[in-house]
C-alpha cells in the first residue's frame, strides 16, 4: 500500500497537446484510490506491467483499486536497466496476445523509468497503439520520464535508440511511494530536478538550493512542490515541442555525456540519474571552455549536485576515445555532427554544434586514458 499523507496539498497539471492532452496528478495515496483512474481508462481490460521490486509493495493496491470496474491482469518483469530490451518487450507482447487484448485495452505502467519506457513502448506499438497510464514509483520517473510520451528500449550500442512518442492518458505521481525508495534511487531522481533549474528556471534552482535539506529528508509538502515545479517545466517544453524538433532537446542537458557513461559501464552499473549528474558537470566544463560559464558558476553547479548526494565526475579509468565514440551515436546527431546541450548561463541552455575543441578538452580532463 502507498502511504496516504495527511495535511498535504494536491497539485494538478495539464499537458496541453490537443486531443492527446492529459493530466498529471501529484498527491499522497493516489494509486490506491479508484477515483484517481476515472476518465483515464476507457475499457474493461487492463494489464498492469510492473517489476519484481515494485510488485510486492504496490501491485495489490493498484489491482484492488481497478478491479471493481475493470478486468485486471498483472505482468511482473525483472528489475533493472539491463532488462530494458527488445527481448523483455516481447514478453509484454506475449501476454497481450496470449490473452486476446484488443485495441481498447489499457496498459498501466507501475514502476520507475524502465517500466514506464518499456510498457509505454508496448502500448505505442501493440496493434499500432493502445492507451496507457503512468504510475511512476521513483522520483526520477515522477519528475521526468513519465511525462512527455517518450517510450522505448535500449540497444547494446546506445540508450533509448529504439522507441516511439506515445502520450499516456494520465500520470499519477503518488508522493507516498517515495518513502520506500532507496537513498541512491532518490538521489538519482534529483539529477533531473536540478536539470530544470540549470536549463530554464534559475529561480527554481535557487529554491532547490535553499531547500535541499528538507528535500533530502523527503518532507511531503516540499516533495510535492519539487514534483509540481519539475513537471510544470517539462509540460511547457513538451507542449511547445512534442516530438523534439527544437527546444525539447534542451531537456537532455548532461544526457549525451551520461548515456555514453551508461553504455560503457554497462546498463545498471550506474543509475541513469548518476550518469546525468556527472554529465551535467562535464557539460558545464565544456561551456566554461567556450567562455559561457566561469569557474565560480561551475563550482556552484557542482556544489548543488554534490549536496544532492550525486557524483560530479565519471569514473576516471574510462577511455576518452571510447566515450567520444559512444557520444557520436547520440540521438542528437544530425547530418553526421553531434549537437550538445550546453549552458550559456545558469538557467539558459542552448543546443549547439559550435563547441570546437572544447568537448575533447573536457573529455581529456575527466578521463585518464
Amino acid at each position: 500500500m502507498s502511504v496516504a499523507l495527511e495535511n498535504t496539498t494536491r497539485a494538478d497539471l495539464r499537458v496541453e497537446l490537443g486531443e492527446r492532452s492529459y493530466d498529471i496528478v501529484i498527491a499522497g495515496g493516489l494509486i490506491d484510490q479508484p477515483d484517481a483512474y476515472n476518465g483515464a481508462i476507457r475499457d474493461k481490460r487492463v494489464l498492469i506491467v510492473t517489476n519484481e521490486t515494485v510488485a510486492p509493495l504496490y501491485a495489490a493496491g493498484v489491482n484492488k483499486a481497478l478491479s471493481a470496474t475493470h478486468d485486471v491482469d498483472t505482468l511482473t518483469l525483472p528489475d533493472g536497466e539491463q532488462y530494458k530490451t527488445l527481448a523483455t518487450l516481447d514478453t509484454i507482447y506475449d501476454r497481450l496476445l496470449e490473452n486476446g487484448y484488443g485495441r481498447d485495452a489499457t496498459i498501466v505502467a507501475l514502476g520507475g523509468g524502465v517500466i514506464g519506457d518499456i510498457a509505454g513502448f508496448a502500448a505505442a506499438s501493440y496493434q499500432r497503439g493502445i492507451d496507457f497510464v503512468q504510475l511512476p514509483t521513483t522520483l526520477l520517473a515522477q519528475v521526468d520520464s513519465s511525462v512527455g510520451g517518450k517510450t522505448g528500449v535500449n540497444h547494446r550500442l546506445g540508450k533509448n535508440m529504439i522507441g516511439a512518442f506515445h502520450q499516456p492518458t494520465r500520470v499519477l505521481a503518488d508522493v507516498g511511494v517515495l518513502d520506500s525508495l532507496p537513498a541512491r534511487e532518490f538521489a538519482a531522481g534529483m539529477a533531473e530536478v536540478i536539470k530544470y533549474g540549470l536549463i530554464r528556471d534559475r529561480p527554481f534552482l535557487d529554491w532547490l538550493d535553499a531547500n535541499l535539506a528538507a528535500i533530502n529528508n523527503r518532507e511531503p509538502e516540499v516533495l510535492i512542490e519539487v514534483i509540481r515545479r519539475s513537471c510544470a517545466n517539462k509540460a511547457e517544453v513538451v507542449a511547445a515541442d512534442e516530438r523534439e524538433a527544437g527546444q525539447r532537446a534542451l531537456l537532455n542537458l548532461g544526457h549525451t555525456y551520461g548515456h555514453a557513461l551508461e553504455a560503457e559501464l554497462g546498463y545498471g552499473e550506474w543509475l541513469h540519474g548518476e550518469a546525468v549528474a556527472a554529465g551535467m558537470c562535464m557539460a558545464a566544463d565544456t561551456a566554461r571552455r567556450l567562455g559561457w560559464l566561469d569557474e565560480r558558476q561551475c563550482e556552484h553547479i557542482e556544489r548543488i549536485i554534490s549536496a544532492a548526494h550525486l557524483p560530479v565526475a565519471p569514473p576516471r579509468e574510462l577511455e576518452c576515445a571510447r566515450i567520444r565514440s559512444l557520444m557520436a551515436r547520440d540521438k542528437k546527431v544530425a547530418a553526421g555532427t553531434l549537437r550538445l546541450v550546453l549552458m550559456r548561463d545558469i538557467g539558459e541552455a542552448v543546443v549547439t554544434r559550435d563547441y570546437g575543441d572544447a568537448l575533447d578538452a573536457t573529455l581529456k580532463r575527466y578521463f585518464a586514458k
